[in-house]
């Protein structure tokens, strides 16, 4: 494997809808999302949106997120082909997204601190269990402590369940890359690596 890890930025938008409609599998109950593209995590304010319900619109939105930078993150590659990709977005410009109102509004926030969230993680189902996520994890926390971050936040569940509902990541990869638990919640850990840390 030739590993690449590229930000997401206006360029690869083509390789990123790919990505969605033909190399991601959430394994979701709910077959109308499985074409999330991954849009309900991003820094906008949902409630002035109608409710993206159609695989279309959502695709849509994140050719505009995309474009205006609301979503953020980075792709993996193989060679020329996407395999991977992690939401990352600082955290208090997030907070009235589709995706926290609904799984992570319970997250302490503070203003003040400057803090890089991630929000969810797909890799190619062919590509599992090759290092691809901790080497997106390790691009994250990199970048976060260039760019004047206090920490890279995560929010796993505290017991493997399946794979739609871990798209949040094992808490196995962060304990592995650092990371310690910063807030307990029912059922799931708020887990923090300050950048100044350089354990890998």
């Amino acid at each position: 494997m030739n590993l690449t890890i590229k930000p997401l930025t206006p360029d690869l938008t083509d390789d990123y809808l790919y990505f969605f409609e033909n190399e991601v599998s959430h394994d979701n109950p709910d077959q109308d999302w499985d074409r999330c593209y991954c849009i309900c995590f991003a820094s906008d304010d949902h409630s002035t949106i109608p409710d993206p319900s159609l695989p279309s619109q959502r695709r849509d939105m994140a050719v505009e997120y995309i474009k205006n930078g609301k979503l953020q993150g980075y792709l993996a590659y193989d060679k020329e082909r996407v395999v991977g990709w992690v939401n990352a977005n600082t955290k208090t410009n997030c907070t009235k997204c589709f995706s926290w109102l609904r799984f992570v509004k319970d997250v302490p926030v503070d203003i003040k601190e400057n803090i890089k969230s991630i929000f969810c993680f797909a890799i190619a189902p062919d590509m599992k269990r090759k290092g691809i996520a901790s080497a997106l994890l390790t691009r994250v926390c990199d970048d976060a402590a260039k760019d004047g971050f206090d920490a890279v936040e995560c929010y796993p569940n505290t017991h493997f369940a399946n794979e739609f509902d871990d798209f949040r990541g094992p808490m196995k990869l962060f304990e592995k890359h650092g990371f310690h638990i910063y807030h307990e919640l029912d059922g799931w850990n708020v887990v923090r690596r300050e950048t100044a840390t350089d354990v890998y």
